[in-house]
């Protein structure tokens, strides 16, 4: 008898031994992969929404420096799409989550994608391993692409492309596997879900260094520089605001309850940083400007990466309350201060980075943590003090490598355009475009 049929029925005994061969692959199969559909189609999304923020970026960015900058500045971020895919594809990966060495940066196990497949990623077993490849590979572009926005109006185009492949690779790289990688943070125990200290302390701290030594804009400080069109920046801050959800979602890796969590939160702070950024600006200026909650959206959105799969809903309201709050100061800072933050960098991307990192140590909750890690509200002073260390480690290693790298490209290509080139705008200067033509 086979599979129930009589041995004196050859017809039926064919098929049904036919059968049985046919069915044997897809139940071996089925039980030896650990690829969920289900979790690879929410990837696949999650990645897509990320590099829908890099065009918001752009757009972001674009809108709030003049009318004869706007093209060189949404070149800087769609340029690092292209310049940074190659880069993460060729080495970028295999540095940040290739083999540990001294908890400091991967090896080239991963060099050109060697080894990355279909097969189940190591980093997250259930989907394959060159969807968490190109997942991860967005992060490392939209991050370089941030710091632009503090030396918009003034920077060489051809030295901006250096920059930013050698920063990826010597800065966010290393950072990457620190935290994500398997290197020293990740053993040491901090939080970052999403990127607090990879992605945003991280290139604000890079753009504070980079605005210092580029010096000042021309004309800042000593006629008004307006926006050229701020219905652009609202729209991509709400485009920034959409991906953003796959962006700290997305950092899940699965379509689970830690997807859903990251999702509410990053949705309540972000509304709670736009409510509150107004407010405090209502208050001090007298007016509540578009641009403030542009940047107040923006702001809760940096400030709950770190911790959205570890806050609960009421954590992520006090997180973004805090943010909107905290950066509107910080991007004032630079007036007294004397620096040249063009598009406010640091001021909501290097503060709010900073404080969602430390904010995380205190709100964080164990609902989906099975180390049942938690934060100081919850009596655990120890967590406070991780995410403090991972804060100064990163503040210190991306000033002090930004600067070398800066330092380097200004003696052998120099930092800024001509004088005259500044003046009539680097659109024109550098691109040979306009963005507007009024005759």
């Amino acid at each position: 008898m086979i599979c129930g049929v009589p041995m004196k029925y050859p017809l039926l005994r064919s098929l049904s031994l036919t059968a049985a061969l046919l069915l044997l692959p897809l139940t071996a199969l089925a039980e030896e992969s650990t690829i969920d559909s289900g979790d690879t189609a929410w990837m696949l999304i999650s990645t897509a929404l990320v590099m829908l923020m890099i065009p918001g970026l752009a757009l972001f960015y674009g809108g709030m420096v003049r009318s004869q900058n706007v093209l060189s500045t949404i070149m800087h971020s769609m340029v690092a799409l292209g310049l940074i895919t190659i880069q993460w594809v060729v080495i970028g990966y295999t540095l940040s989550f290739g083999k540990d060495y001294w908890g400091f940066i991967g090896g080239f196990d991963y060099i050109f994608l060697n080894g990355v497949g279909f097969e189940p990623s190591s980093y997250a077993g259930t989907i394959p391993a060159l969807v968490f490849m190109m997942f991860q590979g967005m992060f490392a572009i939209i991050t370089p692409a941030l710091i632009s926005g503090a030396i918009a109006e003034r920077m060489k185009f051809s030295t901006y492309c250096v920059f930013i492949v050698a920063w990826a690779t010597l800065v966010y790289d290393p950072i990457a596997h620190w935290v994500w990688g398997g290197g020293w943070l990740t053993d040491f125990g901090s939080l970052d879900f999403a990127g607090g200290t990879v992605v945003h302390l991280n290139s604000g701290i890079s753009a504070l260094v980079l605005a210092l030594l580029i010096g000042k804009r021309l004309s800042y400080g000593h006629e008004p520089i307006y926006p050229s069109n701020l219905p652009i920046t609202m729209l991509g801050a709400a485009l920034l605001w959409f991906g953003w959800f796959g962006f700290n979602a997305g950092s899940a890796l699965s379509a689970g309850g830690q997807a859903a969590q990251a999702f509410v939160t990053t949705q309540i702070a972000a509304s709670a940083a736009l409510v509150s950024w107004m407010l405090i600006e209502w208050w001090h200026a007298k007016k509540p400007s578009m641009l403030g909650a542009a940047s107040g959206i923006v702001a809760g959105l940096v400030a709950i990466t770190p911790g959205a799969g570890f806050v609960g809903p009421m954590g992520a309201l006090a997180i973004g309350l805090i943010a909107g709050v905290v950066c509107y100061f910080g991007v004032l800072m630079k007036r007294p201060l004397g620096y040249d933050d063009s598009l406010d960098v640091f001021g909501i991307h290097g503060i709010g980075g900073a404080a969602g990192a430390l904010l995380t140590g205190v709100f964080a909750t164990n609902l989906f943590n099975d180390e049942a890690t938690v934060g100081l509200i919850h009596g655990n002073l120890e967590l406070m003090g991780k995410q403090l260390v991972s804060v100064g480690a990163t503040i210190v290693y991306a000033g002090v490598v930004t600067f070398l790298i800066v330092k380097v490209l200004d003696l052998t290509m120099g930092l800024r355009v001509e004088e005259d080139g500044e003046r009539e705008g680097l659109d024109i200067d550098q691109h040979g475009e306009q963005a507007y033509r009024l005759h």
